[in-house]
């Protein structure tokens, strides 16, 4: 869902490159669940692996917005050098007002308008860097339960017999009977005509 909603602000965006990593992410991310779900380890494993490469984007979107080691957040390195957008907080944060100014007296810039942003209660760079730091904490949350739920399904691996599944008993056991249901009781079943008999001799 925190992929999801940051995908959706970043297309408002027009930032492309955001665009396709969060694409991918979400991708990876059903592949996780399908892994989980249907007991797959290797989709696990697939999902553990690429939260290390979504957390090392995260940082770069930091770094990038917070001017880390001579990144701009001004340059076009985001939008592929297609268009010159910024983040869709720049104009619509918190509490920013937009206010578009005509530029038609001045030479070559007619029916342009300069568009400025005041009042914003927090500049978007950081809405973008508590968007990836929260994305960071997340990736290493998943990182934990990914690496959890592949050491159980192999657990389960190595502890199933294939003749007899999870039964510590083989499965062709035969059952030994005890001794004293060997003996069983003899009926002797004696017809009318004995009893006759037995009565004649009685008397």
């Amino acid at each position: 869902l925190a992929a999801l909603e940051r995908q959706v602000f970043d297309f408002l965006g027009y930032q492309w490159a955001p665009i396709l990593a969060n694409f991918l992410h979400i991708i990876i991310v059903i592949l996780g669940l399908f892994g989980t779900i249907q007991y797959r380890p290797r989709y696990i494993v697939v999902y553990a692996i690429w939260t290390a490469v979504w957390v090392t984007w995260n940082i770069f979107i930091i770094c990038f917005y917070l001017e880390v080691g001579g990144l701009s957040k001004d340059s076009e390195l985001l939008t592929f050098n297609i268009s010159r957008h910024q983040s869709w907080w720049s104009e619509n944060g918190p509490g920013c007002v937009r206010k578009e100014a005509s530029m038609s007296g001045i030479k070559g810039l007619d029916g342009h308008s300069y568009i400025s942003v005041i009042g914003c209660a927090l500049e978007y760079r950081y809405i973008e860097v508590m968007h990836s730091s929260f994305q960071i904490l997340i990736a290493l949350v998943g990182f934990v339960y990914a690496c959890y739920v592949v050491s159980v399904f192999t657990e389960e691996e190595d502890s199933f017999d294939f003749i007899g599944g999870f039964d510590p008993f083989p499965l062709y056991h035969v059952n030994e009977k005890p001794t004293n249901l060997l003996f069983k009781q003899t009926y002797l079943w004696i017809s009318p005509a004995g009893f006759s008999g037995m009565d004649g001799m009685t008397k």
